[in-house]
């Protein structure tokens, strides 16, 4: 199906608790297990890996580079050529979750939000879209969203002339499904992001650049500068 959009729910004082560690510091707490109670409290409708999985992650990136151990860690990430890879580990430890879908299942979730069509690829990710969909989907009911996308999406399937009969079709029924459950969860994802102060939302791509994930100054590269 493709890659995924993700929008990361990054909890703030979590990232910032990190980010005053020390090289040294983070190594020894992520090989100990000794950060996981500075995690926030996962959000159970959106994705997020466990606690090892996060730390080994960000262990095999740092064992990849060279630092001094006593060096502040925004120091060190500021001072290192891919710095944006790591915090991206780092903002992905500090997360609520994240809600992603395959990008092609992006396009009808943001046209029906927005009441109008994504013309290009560029736009699921810009900052533009993104501040309206904020402003679209917001104190929105999520089955009042998730109806709306799965009648657009069975009309474009009658527009393209393929059949909306599970019985020529058996996979309708859990298409159906999970573009409900993914819209609804989306609206869910949307609505923390604009209410709670204390996150902030990173929206990226699958396999994209650390550095080009991101909006304004939570940019993961303007977010290094000093």
């Amino acid at each position: 199906m493709g890659l995924e959009l993700v929008v990361l729910l990054v909890d703030e004082p979590s990232l910032q608790s990190l980010l005053d560690c020390t090289w040294h510091e983070l190594y020894a707490g992520m090989e100990k297990g000794t950060f996981r109670n500075q995690r926030p409290e996962g959000d159970p409708r959106l994705k997020r890996s466990f606690d090892i999985d996060g730390e080994a992650e960000l262990l095999d990136w740092m064992d990849s580079c060279t630092m001094e151990p006593e060096t502040p860690l925004i120091e060190a990430l500021r001072n290192l050529s891919e710095g944006e890879e790591g915090l991206l580990h780092l903002m992905k430890y500090a997360s609520v979750g994240s809600w992603e879908v395959w990008e092609g299942r992006a396009f009808l979730y943001l046209d029906v939000a927005l009441n109008e069509q994504v013309a290009h690829v560029d736009a699921l990710y810009s900052e533009t879209t993104w501040h309206d969909v904020c402003t679209k989907l917001t104190g929105i009911p999520e089955d009042e969203f998730a109806d709306s996308v799965c009648f657009d999406w069975m009309e474009r399937r009658k527009e393209l002339g393929e059949t909306l009969d599970e019985k020529e079709d058996p996979k309708i029924l859990p298409t159906y499904e999970a573009h409900h459950r993914a819209s609804r969860t989306m609206v869910h994802t949307v609505n923390r992001w604009v209410s709670e102060d204390r996150l902030v939302g990173i929206v990226g791509r699958e396999h994209l650049r650390a550095a080009d994930w991101g909006h304004g100054v939570w940019n993961l590269s303007a977010f290094l500068k000093p």
